[in-house]
C-alpha cells in the first residue's frame, strides 16, 4: 500500500515542500530510502522502526521503499523521522488518519520520543507561505513556533501523542501565539557607557556609529579601554524589531544556537569571535549541511573583531564582500547557499607591534619595518569600507579618579532609538532601515549638501586622496550626524565631523 505525508527540507533560511512517499508491498523484506538522502537520512531506518516499537506499533517484515520528492535536492538531516514514521503507519494501515493537512517535523529518539529540530522557524515560515496551515513538531520547538501567525501548530513529545491526536482519542493542544515584546526580559551588562572615563572623541563616536549602523575602527595603546568601549556597543543599540528578531532567530535556529525556553531573539547579536578563527568559522559553511558562520550570526547586531592585525588576511579579506552586500553567499559542489549577513563591524587595533606609536606619554620601538609590515595586515580595501576610524588615547590619572557622574547608556540609547525612528521614517518602502545600507540612489536623493560643504569635500578628497567609496560613506556618516542633530539639512560642521573619522586612512 501507497501512503504519502508532508515533510519539510530546509536550504539556508528558506524551506522546500517534501512529499515523503511510503510504499510497503510483499517481498523480501528490506528497508531502502531514496531521493538523495544523507547519511542521518538515511540512519532514520533504524530510529523510525525501534521508535515505533517502542510505541506499540511495529515496521512488518516486507518490502518498504521510502521516497523523499524532489529526488534532485540533497536531503540532509534528522527532519523527515516523524514524516516517515507517519507515512509507514498510514501504509500498514496502522493508522487511518487523513494527514494530508499536516507538515510532520521531529527527530525520533529509539523510545519513540520526539527530540529538538534546528530550523524549525524558518520551515514554519516558509510552509505558511506555501499554503500549510497544520503542523506537528516537537514539544522543545514550541517556544520558538509560538511567534508564527495564520498556523495551527501541535507540539507532541513522543510519536504516541502524535498517533492519539491523528485519530482523535487525544488531541493535542494548539501553540498559544506570543506577541513580540523587545522588552520581554531585562538586559543585564556588566559594563555602561558611564564607566568609561574620558574619551569624550571615542564616546561620540560610537554614539554615531550605532545611530546610523556604520562601521567603526579603534586605535590606540593598549589598556586604553578598546575592548571595553566595544563592550559597550549592545548597551547603546536601538531595540529590535520584530520583523528583525524574526531574522536573527531564523539564523540562530538553523545553527542551532537558540535558548528554547526564550524562543525568539531579543537582543542585537553581538559576537566575538577569536583572532584564530577560519575564514570558515566566519563566513559559515561545513562539510555537509552549510551552516551560517559568525557573519551571520551577527546579522543586525555587532561583529567585533579585536587586535585586528591578528586575523589572517584570508579572514579579514572574505569580509569586504559581506561588507558591501549584506548577505554572504557559501558555495560548495552540493549545493549555493545564501545568508544574511547585514551587521556592524566593530575593530580594534594597535598603531604599531609595541603599540605606543603616536601616544602622549609612551615611545615607540619598532622599527619603520616593523610597522609598516603590521600596518600592512589591515588591507586598504578593508579599511576603505569602515566608516569611522578614531584614536584613542591613553586616558590621564586625573580622569580615571575623577567622581564625576559620566552619560550612562540608557540616556544614549534614547537618543540612538530617536536617531533611529527618523532613518525607518525616511526609509520606509525602501527595504532598508539605517543610513549605512543607502546606496548612491538614496544618497543623492536624502543627502543633497551645499556647495559650501562641496567645497570642503572636494578639496578633502584632493588632499587625502579618498577613494569614490570613502566619499559616499564620509557623506553618510555626515547624513547620521546631522540625523543627531535633528537637522534638515547637512550643514558644514556635520561633513567636518565625518571628515575628522576619515584621519587614520594612511593608518
Amino acid at each position: 500500500m501507497l501512503s504519502k505525508t508532508n515533510g519539510y527540507a530546509l536550504s539556508g533560511l528558506d524551506g522546500l515542500h517534501v512529499i515523503v512517499e511510503v510504499d510497503v508491498s510483499n517481498g523480501l523484506p528490506g528497508y531502502d530510502i531514496v531521493g538523495c538522502p544523507d547519511t542521518a537520512v538515511k540512519e532514520s531506518k533504524e530510529r523510525v522502526r525501534s521508535a515505533l516499537k517502542n510505541s506499540g506499533k511495529q515496521v512488518p517484515p516486507k518490502k518498504i521503499t521510502v521516497n523523499l520528492a524532489p529526488a534532485f535536492v540533497k536531503k540532509e538531516g534528522s527532519f523527515y523521522d516523524l514524516a516517515i514514521a507517519v507515512g509507514i503507519l498510514r501504509a500498514t494501515s496502522q493508522l487511518t488518519a487523513d494527514t494530508d493537512d499536516y507538515v510532520f517535523l521531529g527527530e525520533l529518539s529509539l523510545d519513540g520520543s520526539l527530540r529538538k529540530t534546528n530550523g524549525v522557524l524558518p520551515i514554519l515560515i516558509s510552509a505558511v507561505k506555501n499554503g500549510f496551515k497544520k503542523f506537528i513538531i516537537p514539544k522543545e520547538n514550541e517556544n520558538e513556533a509560538s511567534y508564527i501567525n495564520g498556523a495551527e501548530i501541535y507540539p507532541a513529545q513522543s510519536v504516541k501523542e502524535v498517533i492519539a491526536h491523528l485519530d482523535g482519542s487525544a488531541p493535542l493542544i494548539k501553540v498559544q501565539e506570543k506577541a513580540y515584546a523587545p522588552d520581554i526580559k531585562k538586559h543585564r551588562y556588566n559594563v555602561d557607557m558611564s564607566l568609561v572615563k574620558g574619551q569624550a572623541i571615542a564616546k561620540r563616536a560610537v554614539e554615531t556609529a550605532v545611530s546610523g549602523g556604520h562601521n567603526i575602527l579603534f586605535v590606540g595603546p593598549p589598556g586604553t579601554g578598546k575592548t571595553m568601549l566595544a563592550k559597550c556597543i549592545p548597551t547603546i543599540m536601538p531595540d529590535l524589531t520584530f520583523d528583525e528578531a524574526l531574522e536573527c532567530t531564523k539564523i540562530h535556529s538553523v545553527a542551532g544556537m537558540l535558548n528554547a525556553e526564550d524562543g525568539i531573539i531579543t537582543e542585537r547579536p553581538f559576537r566575538s569571535p577569536h583572532h584564530t578563527a577560519t575564514s570558515k568559522a566566519l563566513m559559515g559553511g561545513g562539510s555537509g549541511h552549510v551552516t551560517p558562520g559568525e557573519i551571520s550570526l551577527a546579522h543586525n547586531g555587532v561583529l567585533f573583531l579585536d587586535e585586528m592585525p591578528e586575523y589572517t588576511r584570508s579572514s579579514l579579506e572574505a569580509l569586504r564582500q559581506p561588507l558591501e552586500d549584506g548577505v554572504i553567499t557559501i558555495s560548495r559542489v552540493s549545493s549555493n547557499v545564501t545568508y544574511p549577513a547585514s551587521f556592524m563591524l566593530c575593530g580594534s587595533m594597535n598603531p604599531c607591534p609595541c603599540g605606543n606609536l603616536g601616544s602622549k606619554d609612551k615611545i615607540c620601538t619598532c622599527s619603520p619595518s616593523a610597522i609598516a609590515r603590521y600596518k600592512a595586515k589591515i588591507s586598504g580595501p578593508l579599511l576603505d569600507r569602515i566608516d569611522i576610524q578614531v584614536e584613542v588615547d591613553s586616558v590621564d590619572y586625573a580622569d580615571l579618579a575623577s567622581d564625576r557622574e559620566e552619560e550612562t547608556s540608557e540616556e544614549i540609547k534614547k537618543r540612538v532609538n530617536r536617531t533611529r525612528l527618523i532613518q525607518r521614517e525616511r526609509f520606509r518602502g525602501e527595504n532598508i532601515h539605517c543610513n549605512a545600507e543607502m546606496g548612491e540612489k538614496q544618497i543623492k536623493k536624502y543627502c543633497k549638501i551645499s556647495d559650501s560643504c562641496e567645497k570642503i569635500l572636494k578639496n578633502a578628497y584632493e588632499t587625502l586622496n579618498l577613494s569614490a567609496r570613502a566619499r559616499s560613506r564620509i557623506i553618510k556618516v555626515a547624513r547620521t550626524i546631522a540625523d543627531m542633530d535633528l537637522s534638515n539639512d547637512i550643514k558644514e560642521k556635520h561633513i567636518l565631523e565625518a571628515l575628522s573619522y576619515r584621519r587614520n586612512e594612511e593608518i
